[in-house]
């Protein structure tokens, strides 16, 4: 069985087209030395091999449209059927006297970029053995004035060196480029496998921990339960009433989040409208971070449908967590609408990204000058390659927040000129939800654990 390479297809139709050219170029050639130079030529057979040259190029032609992947022998055939026919016009036409004999040099070039090594070896014994019997038996030009023949000889030369430079530098040229494409693409896989390996390898981890710390989980929550109540009653504790509060929302956050972790196994996403599943969501995460000036600007774009509310809000919780973790005292969220999708930017006030970490983001995990570790940064890449989408880590722009929806103040807050720019984009889809998930707003907070 032979091997089907990725640019076959890509490869046929140049030859194709190459061999259409050559056929323009033969018939030019024919014409001009017949007419102009008062060359004999036998004319019957020639025009007899370029008609059988047309009607293989047809059937290429009908070859090419078709969807299904070409071998390197057929590309080897095709190759030989043009050394063929360029033999047999040379013999019929002064064999190695012609001076466009070294036209087999640039099919060669072609078969060397395009074929393994030993079918190019048989096209080069086969050229070989051609050049060889044209040298002995062959149709001599009939001339009608032989002294001009050097002055011929000469000017077929440099047009067939014109000729032949072209066809190298064009055909290889584009040969080369399809070949760095389709490594490009090559290492461009192993680099998306070998990130879902991770990724796999970060979930499994995941999961593991989420089983582990379920039952430590589940004795605090009891023990907070209790303090609670003995806080009504004994006034030591009554103080520590708000504290306490507090600590249960915590303990009740985390166990909704292993509960959406396990459920999220055998689910196949959420696909609700932006504008109901934002708010939600904001609300959600506030309560994780109480103490976090936020704000949300903008209003959320109508008609606009996320596929996965899930998923993009595991994303937009990790890139949430980080911002909080940079500046507590500002962050924003702007939801902003473009063709085919929606563009999510997180601001934040912090110390910026350090120029020697931003190479290595969305990579691999990374230690933050914050004391975290990278992995929720790294699952956010992940998940949004894995969304048909992309996150984008830039500088702060300085400005003015206006305009904003806030949970605690709408008034204008001035910005430094530092702080970090994530902008998420994901694809969206116009009109309105086909269904929605009621606990899909307040989803995402698994993934941020980590």
């Amino acid at each position: 069985m032979h091997r089907i390479t990725v640019s076959a297809r890509v490869n046929l139709s140049h030859v194709f087209w190459l061999r259409s050219l050559a056929i323009i170029g033969q018939l030019c050639t024919i014409a001009f030395v017949q007419f102009f130079f008062g060359v004999q030529l036998p004319l019957p057979a020639m025009l007899f091999v370029i008609a059988l040259e047309v009607a293989f190029n047809g059937v290429t032609w009908l070859r090419v449209t078709q969807d299904r992947p070409e071998s390197d022998l057929e590309l080897f055939g095709q190759l030989w059927v043009d050394l063929g026919a360029l033999s047999a016009l040379l013999f019929l036409s002064g064999g190695t006297t012609n001076p466009f004999v070294s036209l087999y040099l640039p099919s060669l070039a072609i078969a060397a970029a395009v074929l393994p090594w030993y079918l190019t070896a048989w096209l080069a014994c086969f050229a070989v053995v051609c050049y060889v019997l044209l040298g002995f038996d062959n149709v001599p030009l009939n001339l009608d004035n032989p002294a001009n023949l050097f002055d011929y000889y000469r000017a077929g030369m440099w047009v067939n060196f014109m000729v032949s430079v072209a066809l190298i530098v064009w055909f290889v040229a584009r040969m080369s480029r399809a070949l760095r494409q389709r490594e490009y693409a090559l290492a461009d896989a192993q680099q998306r496998l070998l990130r879902d390996e991770r990724a796999v390898a970060l979930g499994v981890q995941a999961a593991t921990v989420a089983h582990e710390i379920g039952t430590p989980l589940s004795s605090i929550a009891m023990l907070t339960e209790e303090l609670r109540d003995i806080a009504r009653s004994d006034k030591g504790l009554e103080p520590y009433s708000a504290d306490l509060e507090l600590l249960d929302k915590q303990i009740t956050l985390c166990t909704s989040a292993l509960a959406r972790l396990r459920s999220r196994a055998s689910s196949t996403g959420s696909r609700q409208a932006v504008s109901e599943w934002l708010g939600p969501f904001v609300e959600q995460w506030r309560l994780r971070h109480p103490h976090v000036s936020f704000e949300l600007l903008g209003d959320a774009p109508q008609d606009l449908s996320l596929d996965d509310t899930v998923a993009v809000g595991q994303i937009l919780t990790i890139l949430l967590d980080n911002a909080a973790r940079a500046s507590r005292d500002f962050v924003t969220l702007r939801a902003t609408p473009l063709p085919g999708y929606i563009d999510f930017e997180v601001c934040d006030a912090g110390p910026g990204i350090p120029p020697s970490l931003r190479a290595s983001l969305g990579a691999a995990p990374v230690d933050s000058t914050q004391g975290g570790h990278g992995v929720g940064l790294y699952l956010a890449f992940s998940s949004a390659a894995r969304l048909g989408g992309s996150i984008d880590l830039t500088d702060a722009p300085a400005q003015t927040a206006k305009g904003a929806t806030s949970l605690e103040s709408s008034a204008p807050r001035p910005r430094k000129a530092r702080g970090t720019r994530a902008v998420l984009r994901v694809p969206v889809t116009a009109g309105p939800a086909a269904e929605v998930s009621p606990a899909a707003g307040s989803r995402g907070g698994a993934a941020a654990a980590l």
